[in-house]
This record gives structure tokens, sequence and C-alpha cells, in this order.
């Protein structure tokens, strides 16, 4: 079954091991932000700096693992259609909106849609981690190490499959940053589905 993520907001679901999450582009353009916890103990968390790390670069795409910050396996990519996926940024929120653009009534942003979606698991605020920004598109200069964001490389259907390797508590968001989305704001869907 696909589910529906309505845009700029969250959802938290639990993902057995084996199990397989899909996430789709369904218009093309959109960025989703994805954080992980062991289910069993939500202390152990996805780790962008371990992942990038042990996968020796910050692109990630089919076949590599994504670390939690115990330096165990939490996800592994099964199959990619996009292959650019952002792990340095942090969820936009209302403190970023405000900071960088200036927003005088910001939207809670992606920070604020996870935190609301993992309260009711026991997830507190400060433990929500850098996510791993699925379809996000940021370049970087190779001499002077400066970021951008540009548009998603993502078309109307492409996906990202994952495939669990211990039970997750999942937060997933279609993303309220306009500038990450190419300034509109639309759907992400997810589909939960049984490993090989």
């Amino acid at each position: 079954m696909i589910h529906t993520i309505a845009p700029r907001s969250g959802v938290a679901f639990e993902l057995k091991r084996g199990e397989l999450l899909k996430v789709i582009d369904p218009m093309g353009e959109q960025v989703a932000d994805l954080v992980a916890f062991n289910r069993h103990d939500i202390g152990e968390a996805i780790s962008s700096g371990r992942s990038i790390d042990y996968a020796s670069r910050i692109y990630l795409s089919t076949g590599d693992p994504i670390y939690s910050n115990r330096s165990g396996i939490m996800l592994l990519i099964r199959e990619d259609t996009v292959g650019r996926h952002d792990f340095l940024l942090s969820p936009c929120s209302a403190e970023m909106f405000r900071i960088i653009y200036g927003d005088a009534h910001p939207h809670r942003g992606c920070f604020g849609n996870l935190a609301a979606a993992l309260a009711p698991h026991g997830v507190q605020p400060d433990a929500i981690p850098t996510a791993f920004n699925v379809f996000m598109n940021v370049p970087i200069d190779a001499r002077t190490g400066a970021i951008r964001v540009e548009p998603p490389l993502s078309a109307a259907g492409d996906y990202i499959t994952f495939e669990a390797q211990m039970d997750l508590l999942i937060g997933l968001t279609a993303c309220s940053a306009g500038q990450s989305n190419n300034f509109s704001y639309k759907p992400i869907q997810y589909e939960v589905s049984a490993g090989a």
C-alpha cells in the first residue's frame, strides 16, 4: 500500500528488520527528510558522520549502508533511481527560516514535523539527528567547500528503496524548505513491503 505524506508535513512508523521502505517522489523535485532510530533503544539513531566516514564519500546510493551512532547498520540502500541525496544539512526548522531567510512567522519545518510525529514514540526533539535528505541536491565546491542548494534531480516517479537491517522507528517528511524543492511544496509517498 502506498501512503502519501501531505506537503510540509511528516509521519512516524515502525519498520521491521528485513522490510523494504520505498520513498517515492510522485511529482518530481521534492525532498523527504528521513531519520531512523533503533525501535528497541531510541538512543541508537541514524548517523551522517559515521555513514559518510565509513563510505569515504558524501553522496550515498545503491549498495551503501546507513550506520547508527553506535556503528550498527540501520538501513541498506537497495535501489536508487536518482543517485543524489544529501546527508550533511540538518532538518529545516523555524529557527533556520528565521536565521537564513528572515521569516517573521516561519513554518515549523521538517524538524518540527519530525518532533511532532516522533513524540508519541518517546523521541525528544534534542534527540533528532541530521536526516538523510532523500532527493536533496547539495553540490559542494571542491576548492572552497562552499555548499549551495539546487533543485532536486528527481523526476516524477523516481524512488529510493531501503532495507531495514534492524527493527526501526522511522521519521519521514515532505520537506518544508522552498529552496530545497525548487520553491514548490509537493507530497512524498512511501511504501513498506516484505523483503525478498
